[in-house]
């Protein structure tokens, strides 16, 4: 439930060195908003969470312009976002369908961030079984493997952020 705290200063502060303030992001998998917290006076964001108890328990929905309930995996967004944050998200999905859904986002958007943990395992929590990690067995190889078009952006031993790597 919700993002790590690891690494968010630089990611936000890389954010607005490459991206003009005002610019459209999606943040998948908003959850308790955590994303919106500290980019909201910065960038124009919508959310999308899958799992209906954390949108009443944390009404992430106030904190974006605009917010869905609903699969990542089946929503279609078109060229409308600058920026996509996936947070805490690849994890919990299948090989096939994180390389399906970074492959709709690669195109309809300007970049992207996809933050993992590494060597996670994990349940389902709090009755939620999308936090389920299905990919409990990610390092900072085997997400370049997996994913070859990312490129990292800041890593540590137990959790990392990747981009396209494509600069202005």
């Amino acid at each position: 439930m919700g993002s790590f705290n690891t690494g968010k200063p630089e990611v936000c502060a890389w954010i607005k060195q490459n991206f003009r303030m005002g610019a459209r992001c999606l943040d998948v998998g908003a959850c308790n908003g955590k994303w919106a917290k500290l980019l909201n006076d910065y960038l124009k964001m919508d959310g999308i969470e899958i799992y209906k108890p954390y949108i009443e328990k944390y009404k992430p929905q106030n904190l974006y312009e605009n917010f869905y309930l609903g699969d990542i995996r089946e929503f279609k967004y078109g060229n409308k976002y600058d920026l996509i944050i996936f947070g805490d998200v690849l994890e919990h999905m299948s090989v096939e369908d994180a390389q399906k859904v970074l492959e709709y986002a690669w195109d309809r958007c300007q970049d992207l961030i996809v933050a993992v943990p590494y060597m996670f395992e994990q349940g389902e929590k709090n009755g939620n079984p999308y936090e389920v990690h299905i990919q409990n067995d990610l390092t900072w190889q085997n997400v370049i493997e997996r994913y070859p078009k990312l490129h990292p952006l800041f890593l540590t031993p137990e959790y990392g952020y990747y981009t396209k790597g494509i600069r202005a």
